[in-house]
């Protein structure tokens, strides 16, 4: 029998071997022995948690083959390319292969010579394929986004409640399901349907700390879009679309606006649809418009936004499109922009839906509203829907905790929420949201003068803010029950609304800040996670991966991802011995890749005059998204008394034999602690006062690249690093 130390040995040398990784996420350590050992599991593990990793691993370590069951070609296609680039015998058999290729793969598998075999459902459940698979050392069954078996489910796929066979037909083989959205409901659904036998039932935390979650009522909708995506001009995101039109207009504007957009939806061709994900996937167009049909096949790991155009059909489809964000742990936002229309529009699809599963929806429809109007720390209310809690609010992760959503005074509230009801009533009942807010505001307008309405002794009682915000605070109404939306989007007081006339009831309301500051405010912990980063090297090193990645016909972060590309920016490598400390950098890579990586570094280091081959005990800040406060280092401390004496950069990295961007890292630091607002001693007045107008014309910015790319690339990224310091200690006081 296996020790559970040389089963750990195992798994630990194949991470590192084939991935390049030291250490285990969470539970996934718990996942791969649990496998090892043949007993059934359920693994529940949020998107980016690792969780393909806990059944790869494995099947490396074990005898035979594993058998992956995956809903779509190109989630397949994807993994075994991931897969393969690692040095791992993997195939899939779908619709795609030709009959030839399929007989390949069979003779491959009766000769041992894969470890992993990906198969849809469909193709698994059949006679010949069963009949194949029982002649096969097989390792384990694996059954990859397992809530597909639950019949009202959001990604319901009726073949996923045949594998329930495969207990039957192969006893003694373990089978393992695996999900990133799961209630307890779904998941005892998930054990019942695959005929589990007595399962591991793991549960990560649902909280994705590296997502930052924002939600604005809907105004210019364009506006608000572009500007998120000017703040991440190079980089990847998903706007997603309530209907197929929407999503063309938008990819359309967005064109014409000259941001590289694609569209994305089930009304188009199987060929321009497979064109313009392949397009997304290989870095060629950074924007994806699309309907909720994409993303569930897409493997990407640096998607640094997720944009919602509407109101999302549940938290569940919320949780899972939005987790698409940040998967490589980098960190990443998620907006949503929505107005009362959604939740018109939402209600009357649910009513053209089949009745045994309009409650559910109706139920599910309620729950995005209340999270979409909802006051409290967003991580927390998304982990608390699926039963799980936070100890702590995220701090400055959401627009609730960040203070960007301002919250009336209770008598303020309660005010309003009287005014609002009462034009309701006086109107009969009988108008929507938009009328209603023209009443309030005193709007002069056809139909209320038609219908007498300017006479109503509620006409302008709201006439000192926007229609927008008024019609917001429907909304907010109407989650919470005061007010609901009846046929024809027509408002009608509910009972406890009544009870507001009597001055019942607790009503909140909250006044969002101007659109346009809120969406350019971004979180710090970009910045953080690119502490000590030489950012030109990083821009290098994107163009080679993306060279290398058009030579081998695969996508760019199958070379390697984001977080390796930073930690070589980081840490400078230049030689093959320091390239394998690389996060990320497993031996099949290192071999292949590793010569052209250390020679564009070293390149690099020579030609900027920085310093190469940075120790890693030297690094600033972890890849993560907040870090953690420790005690000052010694090389931390001296780079301080040199700062406070006005050395300059090059001077203190001369004297401390440091590269610049290291010791630019010390001088960032030293101005954040030292709360320093003037950067002319460490910057000339007249760059700063070129740094100082781009931002102006950019306003607040994370990313250095833009500001690095508007002045002309004739600015430093040390110079523009000092003033935004600075900068942002004017602004904090």
């Amino acid at each position: 029998m296996t020790s559970s130390s040389s089963i750990m040995e195992r798994l630990q040398t194949a991470l590192k071997t084939h991935w390049g990784y030291d250490d285990f996420r969470p539970l996934q350590a718990a996942a791969m022995t649990g496998l090892m050992a043949g007993q059934d599991s359920l693994i529940v593990l949020p998107t980016g948690g690792g969780k393909s990793l806990c059944y790869q691993v494995p099947a490396v370590c074990m005898e035979g083959v594993a058998i992956v069951v995956s809903p779509l070609i190109s989630l397949m296609k994807d993994q075994v390319d991931a897969l393969r680039e690692c040095g791992i015998a993997a195939a899939f058999i779908n619709s795609s292969l030709t009959t030839n290729q399929r007989s390949e793969i069979t003779l491959k598998l009766r000769e041992g010579q894969l470890k992993l075999l990906y198969i849809a459902p469909e193709r698994l459940c059949m006679p010949g394929t069963l009949e194949l698979l029982e002649t096969l050392p097989i390792s384990f069954f694996a059954i990859d986004e397992g809530h597909c078996v639950r019949q009202w489910g959001h990604d319901f796929r009726p073949d996923y409640r045949r594998l329930h066979q495969l207990r039957e037909r192969f006893p003694n083989v373990g089978i393992h399901g695996f999900t990133a959205t799961a209630t307890e409901r779904v998941r005892t659904d998930i054990i019942e349907q695959l005929n589990l036998h007595e399962p591991q039932v793991l549960v990560g935390s649902f909280d994705r700390p590296n997502l930052s979650y924002f939600v604005e009522s809907r105004e210019s909708l364009i506006e608000q879009i572009t500007t998120v995506i000017d703040r991440f001009r190079t980089e990847s995101g998903i706007v997603y679309c309530l209907s197929r039109r929407e999503t063309e207009d938008l990819a359309a504007q967005l064109t014409s606006l000259g941001h590289r957009a694609r569209p994305y939806h089930a009304g188009m061709s199987d060929e321009d649809r497979q064109k313009n994900q392949e397009a997304f996937i290989r870095d060629e167009v950074p924007i994806i418009v699309a309907t909720v049909a994409f993303g569930m096949g897409i493997d990407k790991p640096d998607v640094r936004y997720v944009i919602h155009a509407g109101l999302p059909k549940s938290i569940e489809n919320y949780q899972q499109e939005t987790g698409r964000a940040g998967r490589d742990g980098l960190p990443a936002e998620c907006w949503m922009f929505y107005g009362p229309k959604d939740v018109v529009t939402s209600k009357q699809m649910i009513a053209k839906g089949a009745p045994e599963i309009r409650e559910v929806a109706e139920r599910a429809l309620q729950k995005i509203i209340e999270y979409a109007d909802g006051i409290d720390c967003r991580h927390r209310t998304l982990v608390q829907h699926f039963s799980q809690e936070l100890p702590n609010s995220c701090g400055e992760a959401c627009d609730n905790c960040r203070g960007d959503v301002e919250l009336l005074p209770p008598e303020t509230a309660m005010r309003y929420s009287q005014m609002i009801v009462s034009s309701i009533h006086r109107q009969g009942e009988r108008y929507g949201s938009q009328y209603t807010a023209y009443v309030l505001a005193g709007k002069a307008d056809e139909r209320i003068e038609r219908n007498g309405h300017e006479k109503l002794t509620t006409y302008g009682l709201l006439q000192e803010f926007p229609t927008g915000v008024i019609q917001d605070w429907v909304s907010q109404l109407v989650s919470q029950g005061f007010i609901r939306v009846g046929e024809f989007s027509v408002l009608q007081n509910t009972e406890s609304g009544r009870l507001l006339f009597k001055g019942g009831g607790e009503p909140k309301l909250r006044v969002p800040k101007a659109t346009k500051r809120r969406s350019a405010r971004s979180s710090s912990r970009s910045a953080n996670s690119r502490e000590g980063v030489d950012e030109g090297l990083f821009e290098e090193l994107r163009a080679l991966r993306l060279n290398l990645a058009r030579e081998r016909e695969v996508p760019p972060y199958m070379i390697f991802g984001d977080t390796s590309l930073l930690d070589m920016a980081r840490h400078r490598p230049t030689t093959i011995r320091d390239f394998r400390k690389v996060k990320g950098v497993g031996e099949k890579k290192c071999e292949e890749l590793g010569g052209e990586f250390v020679a564009a570094i070293t390149a690099y280091c020579e030609r900027a005059g920085v310093t190469s081959d940075v120790e890693r005990e030297d690094a600033l800040a972890p890849l993560v998204s907040a870090p953690a406060k420790k005690s000052m280092n010694a090389s931390t401390a001296r780079a301080f008394a040199l700062f406070a004496q006005r050395e300059s950069i090059e001077s203190v990295a001369a004297e401390m034999g440091r590269a610049i961007s290291t010791v630019s890292g010390y001088l960032t630091e030293y101005l954040r602690s030292q709360r320093i607002t003037d950067p002319t001693p460490w910057v000339d007045a007249v760059t700063v006062s070129r740094i100082d107008a781009v931002l102006e014309e950019l306003g607040p910015v994370d990313r250095l690249g833009p500001l690095h790319e508007h002045l002309g690339g004739t600015v430093s990224y040390e110079a523009i690093k000092v003033v935004l310091a600075c900068r942002r200690n004017v602004k904090t006081g």
